[in-house]
């Protein structure tokens, strides 16, 4: 068994939290760039003009003490 079929199995036997999953996992969206905020057109600029299709999906924001690793809204 290889890939996404893995997934649920690993879940289970190592009794992993959803938070956890979803926190470790890049949830099926493929390759990820993480860039500081002032740097995104630039890397936009860069990825489209080699062919590649950008989708921003999220932020990095500190966080305050007793909140969740990970916030989906």
């Amino acid at each position: 068994m290889e890939g996404p079929a893995a997934v649920p199995v690993l879940q289970r036997e190592g009794e992993v939290a959803d938070e956890e999953m979803l926190r470790v996992f890049n949830c099926g969206i493929g390759m990820a760039v993480v860039v500081r905020a002032e740097d995104a057109d630039s890397a936009e600029r860069v990825l489209t003009g080699r062919g590649e299709t950008v989708f921003r999906i999220g932020r990095i924001e500190p966080r305050k003490p007793g909140e969740p690793q990970l916030q989906l809204v």
